[in-house]
């Protein structure tokens, strides 16, 4: 990881090169592929913020975060949460802390915006995420979203 590490935007000039990123093989079940996380982007553009993450000139990473959504719509008692939607790291660019660093810049959005805890599901299973969201400092809510498992983070008062 270097200090060029920095998010940018989804733009016509890099959305190929971003439908192209691959996870490492076995963790395409814990991971829609970028073009399903753009398209989601795209019907829901006040929801989604995808920005993709690169080291230097590299592309390295995408993450999606996601804001004021309730996970029951038909709820009115449920509150609005804001937090990661999607995090893949390029198979080859694994373990470099690229996820940390997504994660982190996400965290840093919500506080832009006035909100002060950060929300990501997973979906639960060997080699899955699980582990890297607890050691971030998530919690496990004790709520399941569909079949995923929910967890928070409260982020620093500012």
């Amino acid at each position: 990881m270097t200090a060029q590490l920095r998010l940018e935007k989804v733009t016509p000039d890099n959305v190929l090169d971003a439908c192209r990123l691959k996870v490492a093989p076995g963790q395409e079940r814990f991971v829609a592929p970028v073009a399903r996380s753009l398209a989601e982007a795209y019907a829901d553009p006040e929801t989604a913020w995808p920005r993709l993450v690169h080291d230097g000139d590299r592309l390295v990473g995408f993450v999606m975060a996601f804001f004021d959504v309730r996970f029951d719509p038909a709820n009115p008692e449920d509150r609005l949460r804001s937090g990661l939607w999607r995090l893949a790291v390029a198979a080859d660019e694994q373990g470099k802390g690229y996820g940390r660093f997504a994660v982190h810049a996400v965290c840093e959005e919500i506080l832009r915006r006035g909100q002060k805890r950060v929300t990501v599901t997973w979906t639960p299973g060997e080699g899955g995420p699980e582990e890297f969201y607890l050691r971030l400092g998530f919690r496990r809510t004790g709520e399941m979203s569909e079949d995923e498992v929910v967890g928070e983070m409260d982020l620093p008062r500012t």
